[in-house]
């Protein structure tokens, strides 16, 4: 039987773009897709801090149906591209017995923040300084690529106490919920409104050997403040979101999530709606603490008194 062929698609993209493309390629390729961030070393001793373009990359078997399943991958590409500019797809053939090398050859762990290693789940860790947080890239619910993501984990380091519980609203992969619990958190509870992500995020649990900490169901805000969970409230709130979903949680009662003194760290803003954001947090009585900011987008840190 002769062994199987395969096309590899791939685009070379901002760390902002990289979720939406891969959800997109995900949909025409077989076993996943693959996120691959550049990381610069500043000498032989630099950990290395990520940078640059995010490539993105699947791979289609080749079959009878190849060109309707390409032809379809473009117009999907075709219409993302209207929102934002895109590169051109690549191709390139490869034989099968590259394919599984191929497709772990070119992941490589992010270090983020002063503590945490993301990391494809079949690589170990061998740098001790740093704690890791394994996501299976094959699930593009957040990888840790896109800057709202590494913005959350550094904030999240700094401002979460060992020992408190934390909520984590639109979990994704369950990046931060598994980054809380390996920095000290007693216990998260993440809740997302896609039951894919509540999946992705049960097994990227299970890979860190954290499940039995991490409480995770279908639903959002609404959910957690009717007591659906086993948290109504907590020290620390995560919620990376967009900003105007941020601004119409704080209507329906966001800063209710949080106990008294706890902290609330807002992600998924962009430079110009951070006014926004920020407004709409004191309004609702809650104080500033910090902000920071990578590329275009910001981070938020607010305090109830």
């Amino acid at each position: 039987m002769a062994e199987a062929r395969w096309l590899e698609v791939s685009l070379i993209v901002d760390g902002e773009l990289a979720e939406a493309v891969a959800d997109v390629i995900g949909r025409y390729t077989s076993q996943g897709v693959v996120m691959e961030q550049a990381v610069r070393y500043n000498d032989e001793e630099s950990e290395g801090v990520p940078y640059g373009p995010v490539k993105v990359f699947g791979y289609m078997v080749v079959d009878s149906t190849l060109e309707q399943r390409r032809m379809k991958l473009e117009e999907a590409l075709w219409h993302l591209s209207q929102i934002q500019p895109l590169p051109p797809a690549e191709y390139r053939e490869i034989e099968d017995q590259d394919w599984m090398a191929a497709w772990r050859e070119h992941y490589r762990p992010i270090p983020v923040g002063e503590k945490l290693m993301i990391l494809p789940a079949w690589i170990e860790l061998t740098d001790e300084q740093r704690i890791p947080i394994k996501i299976d890239p094959s699930m593009a619910f957040g990888t840790g690529t896109h800057p709202t993501t590494q913005l959350c984990l550094a904030l999240l380091e700094k401002h979460l106490r060992a020992g408190d519980a934390v909520i984590d609203i639109g979990c994704g992969s369950g990046i931060l919920s598994i980054a809380a619990v390996k920095l000290g958190a007693s216990r998260v509870l993440a809740v997302d409104i896609d039951q894919a992500a509540i999946r992705s995020t049960r097994e990227n649990a299970a890979l860190n050997g954290v499940v039995d900490q991490i409480d995770s169901g279908v639903g959002s805000l609404n959910e957690i403040l009717v007591g659906y969970y086993t948290l109504r409230r907590a020290p620390l709130v995560l919620a990376n979101i967009l900003a105007p979903v941020i601004i119409r949680m704080f209507g329906e009662g966001l800063a209710d999530t949080l106990t008294k003194g706890g902290k609330i760290i807002l992600s998924g803003i962009l430079d110009e709606q951070s006014p926004a954001v920020e407004a709409e947090a004191e309004m609702h009585g809650l104080q500033f603490v910090e902000r920071m900011i990578q590329n275009d987008w910001v981070g938020l840190v607010y305090q109830k008194p």
